[in-house]
């Protein structure tokens, strides 16, 4: 099974505990995992991390030419690492990281999956190609989408 990933950079604790509680529980039930996202900040590392955690392989999109230098420190580091240990990458065509290539690398995550996962408070996107973007994309596309959020809990 194919389990895409968007979600929240800036995760509360509680969303992201438990966030990792039912991608554990998901991916327990789920044979061959196979998991896909760009390794952003916050839910797309802590789902990276827990597609490898459960013996699944992991393959990412890289939004853009360049996309790295939007990471600091650990982020940073622990994208890199993740991109390693990742069986398959594909970089797409954009030259610099902007928000149509962020919406591009989503749609390209819904449509390279069964089932999409988004760790998502319901709310809007903050720019073109945020999870609510991507979540309607693939609601659109006729896509099983997940959503994963704690009530009651704001970002």
């Amino acid at each position: 099974m194919r389990i895409g990933f968007s979600g929240h950079q800036d995760l509360p604790e509680q969303a992201a505990t438990l966030l990792q509680q039912r991608l554990q529980e998901l991916f327990t039930e789920t044979n061959a995992l196979v998991g896909v996202c760009a390794l952003a900040e916050g839910g797309d590392q802590l789902f990276a991390r827990t597609v490898l955690e459960c013996d699944g392989r992991l393959e990412v999109v890289v939004p853009s030419q360049g996309y790295e230098t939007t990471f600091e420190g650990k982020s940073r580091l622990e994208f890199q690492r993740l991109l390693k240990l990742a069986t398959k990458a594909r970089t797409l065509e954009f030259t610099s990281p902007t928000e149509a290539a962020y919406m591009a690398a989503g749609k390209y995550i819904a449509e390279h999956c069964d089932v999409l996962v988004a760790a998502w408070d319901g709310k809007s996107a903050r720019g073109l190609g945020g999870t609510a973007d991507v979540v309607k994309y693939a609601e659109q596309t006729g896509i099983k989408v997940i959503v994963i959020w704690p009530e009651g809990v704001e970002r």
